[in-house]
């Protein structure tokens, strides 16, 4: 009789008289059923949150790396940024003056405004405003004059070595017996000084 036949006709409820090699057979089975489950209880369950702790820290530590890989790629491309990024502001700063030039910029300020034609009403630098790395310096002014020389002193302005800029602009005709094309503006010119390290310092 072979082992298939003796398996189809065990008496489940008398395991006594089964075959010894099957005897063998289902105890070795319990045996390593009661050692797995034993391991599992004892020892992998305890495991399982540390492992998954791993795997989870795992998977941080990857993206960081990726992360940084992909930086170091570029890192080349972003150095030449940088640089140029130096190079732009050190060409914004030049456009700055410097506490000596500013006498001079607000002459070439009134210049232009002579220049374009129109006759000044107001001239008056106010009080300097520190900033966190250069000083603004308002000037109030009223010109009068026709609209195209309006834009000429406007043109005049943006054309200056140095940055100066228009702000509160107002044009509207201008009063008493003059031409009807005659209007005044009025605007406050800012320019702007650059602060050394002492100035920065001190403020």
């Amino acid at each position: 009789m072979s082992i298939v036949d003796d398996l189809r006709t065990l008496d489940t409820s008398d395991p006594g008289r089964w075959p010894l090699p099957i005897r063998i057979g289902a105890v070795g089975a319990v045996f390593v059923a009661v050692v797995a489950f034993g391991v599992y209880m004892f020892v992998i369950k305890d495991e399982v949150p540390l492992l998954e702790g791993v795997q989870a820290e795992e998977i941080e530590l990857r993206g960081q790396f990726e992360d940084r890989q992909r930086k170091a790629a570029n890192f080349d491309s972003y150095r030449a940024q940088l640089a140029e990024i130096e190079r732009d502001f050190g060409a914004m700063l030049r456009q700055l003056p410097g506490k000596t030039e500013v006498p001079s910029l607000l002459v070439d300020i009134s210049q232009t405004g002579l220049g374009a034609g129109l006759e000044e009403q107001l001239w008056q630098p106010t009080l300097e405003v520190q900033k966190d790395f250069y000083a603004e310096l308002p000037i109030r002014l009223r010109y009068t004059g026709s609209y195209h020389e309006f834009g000429s002193f406007v043109s005049g302005i943006a054309a200056l070595p140095r940055i100066v800029t228009l702000h509160d602009i107002t044009i509207r005709r201008a009063s008493g017996d003059g031409s009807p094309d005659e209007l005044t503006l009025d605007a406050t010119a800012k320019t702007y000084r650059y602060l050394d390290e002492e100035a920065t310092e001190e403020q």
